[in-house]
């Protein structure tokens, strides 16, 4: 990257949220201060960090530190939608901190960790002489790379998961030890609708289904199930292909976890977790009982969080139901036990405190 102000036309950019690459970037370094580098990213400067990767880590966390918190809110619903502007405030002004890459992904920052590997691992091989990307997001990339090595255990699944960068993470395991409780999988005929790393796949097939089916929107994600499959000896029962919805043909069960809050994603990672007017799950429901065999199961799990931030009416989710030509055989709940649901200080703790996920057994209404 030459010294003084670099034009775009100079590097290649990677951005989770789209946003076009900066039009210039201003060199700065282990020499600017917290308070001067939120004034300029405040005015839309990207500035380009060449000096020490500590320094430029503990930059990021000083900005962060100086933003403004969201105010007490009088209701759930006013605090997720500030905590949600915070956050996005928060993702626009730490961007601006941007590093570069070499033509074989090596940071050039004083005392940097060797990011090559993970950053193949996301984007592939180099195509530039110079990548440019936020910080934040190459952290990011790097944390995910060490959960990809290590491995991550589930509840019930025999073998560790190993997730990928850009892929819902199943640290949550409420809705993972619900399925395991679901009866009669042996000999089964799975589509899994919305896979992600494939866990739900892989947990029934564990317990004897006969193959599994499953899709997602994501071409991250279907590589991340197709690579864990193949570690846990299932690929010869798994076929995983990149698709909005159903796999073609009908199933047995029909298993899907989707995004539970209906509000539109800010990013491509977004879209784990958010649902914008509850499209997904609205179009799982229409074309689920087209997608079940004779006596074939949906199995939806889904958190009441959207409920209970005031998201969501109480009662929608079962007129939907209705409206789809279905019916509930079966519900199983467990109250939310992740970190924050426990944690007072989180500005929604008030309705996390409170959350139940639930897995419905839905069949068509006119089964008897």
């Amino acid at each position: 990257m030459p010294s003084g102000v670099a034009p775009s036309a100079a590097f290649t950019w990677h951005s989770e949220s789209g946003e076009p690459p900066p039009a210039r970037l201003a060199p700065v370094d282990d020499r600017l201060k917290a308070d001067t580098a939120l004034k300029r990213v405040r005015r839309g400067e990207f500035l380009l960090y060449t000096g020490d990767f500590n320094n430029a880590k503990q930059l990021l966390s000083a900005i962060g530190r100086r933003l403004a918190h969201p105010a007490t809110a009088r209701s759930p619903l006013e605090a997720f939608r500030a905590e949600r502007r915070a956050r996005q405030l928060e993702h626009e002004t730490l961007s601006r901190i941007v590093v570069a890459l070499d033509a074989d992904y090596k940071l050039g920052l004083s005392r940097a960790p060797e990011v090559a590997q993970a950053c193949r691992q996301v984007w592939g091989e180099p195509v530039a002489a110079t990548t440019v990307v936020p910080l934040k997001q190459l952290l990011g990339m790097l944390g995910a790379a060490e959960w990809r090595r290590k491995g991550l255990a589930v509840p019930g699944l025999t073998g560790q998961l190993h997730p990928h960068y850009g892929v819902y993470l199943p640290t949550r395991t409420d809705y993972v030890e619900l399925l395991l409780a679901v009866p009669d999988v042996k000999g089964k005929r799975i589509f899994d609708v919305g896979t992600g790393t494939g866990v739900l796949s892989f947990l029934l097939l564990q317990r004897g289904a006969a193959s599994a089916s499953a899709t997602d929107c994501d071409s991250r994600a279907v590589a991340c199930a197709r690579e864990n499959a193949e570690r846990l000896g299932l690929a010869k029962r798994f076929q995983v292909t990149e698709a909005d919805l159903f796999p073609e043909g009908k199933a047995d069960l029909v298993v899907c976890n989707p995004p539970w809050i209906p509000e539109p994603p800010k990013n491509r990672v977004d879209r784990a977790v958010f649902d914008e007017d509850s499209r997904f799950l609205l179009r799982f429901l229409e074309g689920l009982p087209a997608a079940l065999a004779p006596g074939g199961e949906g199995l939806l799990i889904l958190s009441d969080l959207a409920v209970l931030l005031g998201l969501r009416p109480s009662g929608w989710l079962e007129e939907q139901f209705t409206r789809c030509g279905l019916k509930v055989k079966w519900a199983r709940s467990t109250p939310a036990r992740h970190s924050k649901a426990q944690d007072k200080s989180d500005p929604l703790h008030a309705a996390r405190s409170r959350e139940v996920t639930t897995l419905y057994c839905l069949v068509p209404a006119t089964s008897t």
